[in-house]
């Protein structure tokens, strides 16, 4: 069995009593209290996305007093559940942090075994490589981007994990062929659209619907540039001037 060690340095106070009071607290709200007793895994999806958004705006602020106020409502959700698989019989807490635990040991094979990684983006191309050999992990490299995800957001990381294991373009300045490309497709669709408009063709739906595909296509392009000249900011969905991009 691997040998896991704490770092001394690092003081977590009563944090273990601390998380068995508020597994405590949790129990006692989805008994006793109206609302709590009325939420399932669906009701609760919503306000877990706002959640991450009031972290996500804690971060960008540098305010780290609401940070960990966030983190303290995020932990509430997962905490909650938590108590949702419980009820259900499928999972608990303990199950829930054990294979937490045992996924962060088996992709970290640098740390807690023999394999060697240089820098940050071997552990990255690393990390990929080994989720598609877990038994419930993804089997497709891209199939581990949420389909919720912001368009913007989602079209980025899907980009960064096909970089992650090697599907990248050798330079990025080959990116503008295929941004060039991309648009010269999507005017040929605006083109024919507007005959098709212009000579009352029954075939302009078709079109409208090849030109949102092209333009689709193009903004696909225009990202991957994006990321590969380090333009776009997502943090938190937003440019490096706190405007919104998502």
């Amino acid at each position: 069995m691997e040998k896991v060690t704490r770092d001394n340095n690092i003081q977590d106070s009563n944090a273990v009593a601390e998380f068995d009071r508020l597994l405590g607290i949790m129990d006692q709200l989805r008994v006793k209290c109206p609302w709590d007793r009325k939420q399932t895994f669906a009701s609760l999806r919503p306000q877990t996305i706002e959640e991450t958004f009031e972290l996500s705006d804690a971060i960008l602020k540098g305010d780290l007093h609401n940070v960990a106020k966030e983190l303290g409502d995020l932990l509430l959700h997962v905490v909650f559940y938590a108590r949702l698989g419980k009820e259900s019989g499928e999972f608990d807490m303990g199950k829930v942090i054990d294979s937490l635990c045992n996924k962060l040991i088996y992709r970290h094979p640098h740390v807690f075994g023999d394999a060697m990684a240089a820098n940050a983006e071997q552990v990255v191309q690393n990390w990929e490589q080994l989720k598609t050999t877990e038994k419930d992990g993804n089997k497709r490299v891209l199939s581990g981007v949420p389909e919720g995800l912001p368009s913007i957001i989602k079209a980025y990381r899907m980009q960064d994990k096909a970089r992650a294991v090697g599907f990248d373009w050798e330079e990025r300045e080959q990116v503008w062929d295929k941004v060039e490309e991309e648009i010269g497709e999507f005017k040929c669709e605006l083109a024919g659209l507007a005959k098709a408009h212009r000579e009352g063709l029954l075939d302009e739906t078709l079109y409208k619907k090849h030109a949102q595909e092209e333009f689709g296509d193009l903004l696909f392009s225009l990202i991957n540039a994006a990321r590969l000249y380090e333009a776009l900011y997502l943090s938190g969905g937003e440019d490096h001037k706190g405007r919104k991009v998502s």
